[in-house]
């Protein structure tokens, strides 16, 4: 459709190197509508590796960069086009464009905008000294600087195991942390200043964006109502056990009415026929719709 991007952003951690945060966007710049589903790190691909945990979508980035000697941007475009096209598969879009963010990189662009009003849902108090990981949040309504939102983003539980989140918990504050974001750098005080704080972004995140296409969706963004015009969902999936890991498989039906209820930048709908989706057969087993499995084991 005239006027409508598509956006993957994913946010890698440095320790393990996966991407445990990614979001597809569909920018309707005609109609000033903004809309994203996260896909879960669990999701189970069609790949060859036989080791569960290498069935998961958040190993796609790092298991695809190549040799370590390229360059890093180069390492990043490889990475970042494999998880295109698994994306693709699951979701029948293949992104315009991509952003990968280290979460290193959330609390510099926090504090360029000069901090995101955040409501935190609870009492963080969390301790992993092999990361170096120290959280300790507060409940409420706040203004979190560069480094208090680090913090929010990375938390899955307290030190005494009180709201263990797992996956989708932790995805829901990553998700509604960063339309936070998004509200913060749609106003106009942000957007005029945006030719300043370009810089700091490109130096923060890997993207196959040009400063002039980011400049470009900024200007169009001016005006929009970021209360009703920004949306985001989280992807239907039910949980599934492979090789001792836990992953999850997509609803297909469901995946199918939210993409084509604003997320699809076609102009014809997305049907079953276009998705290559991982299920588990009602007898045991596994099987991908569309396709031929990779593993036949």
């Amino acid at each position: 459709r005239e006027g409508c991007y598509t956006f993957l952003v994913a946010g890698r951690d440095v320790v393990s190197g996966a991407t445990d945060t990614m979001l597809l966007f569909n920018y309707d710049t005609k109609n000033q509508q903004l809309n994203a589903v996260s896909l879960l790190r669990d999701t189970m691909v069609n790949t060859s590796a036989r080791r569960g945990p290498q069935k998961r979508l958040n190993v796609v980035l790092a298991r695809n960069m190549g040799d370590s000697s390229l360059p890093n941007s180069q390492r990043v475009e490889k990475g970042m086009n494999a998880l295109r096209q698994e994306v693709r598969k699951l979701t029948g879009i293949y992104p315009d464009f991509y952003v990968m963010v280290e979460w290193e990189a959330i609390g510099r662009l926090v504090d360029a905008v000069d901090g995101v009003e955040f409501e935190v849902p609870f009492d963080m108090n969390y301790d992993d000294p092999y990361q170096d990981l120290h959280i300790h949040q507060k409940k409420g309504l706040r203004v979190l600087d560069g480094r208090d939102a680090m913090e929010v983003i990375r938390f899955r539980k307290n030190n005494d195991g009180s709201h263990s989140l797992g996956d989708v918990g932790r995805t829901e504050i990553q998700r509604d942390f960063l339309t936070a974001v998004l509200k913060k750098c749609l106003t106009p005080e942000i957007l005029l200043k945006l030719p300043t704080l370009v810089d700091i972004f490109v130096d923060n995140v890997d993207t196959d964006l040009a400063v002039g296409n980011i400049l470009a969706f900024a200007q169009l963004a001016i005006g929009m109502d970021v209360e009703n015009g920004v949306k985001f969902v989280p992807m239907p999936c039910y949980g599934v056990s492979y090789g001792g890991a836990s992953l999850v498989c997509v609803q297909e039906k469901e995946l199918l009415a939210l993409l084509n209820d604003g997320i699809n930048p076609y102009l014809d709908g997305i049907k079953s026929s276009d998705l290559q989706l991982m299920y588990k057969k009602s007898g045991g087993g596994f099987g991908v719709t569309n396709g031929t499995l990779a593993d036949p084991a």
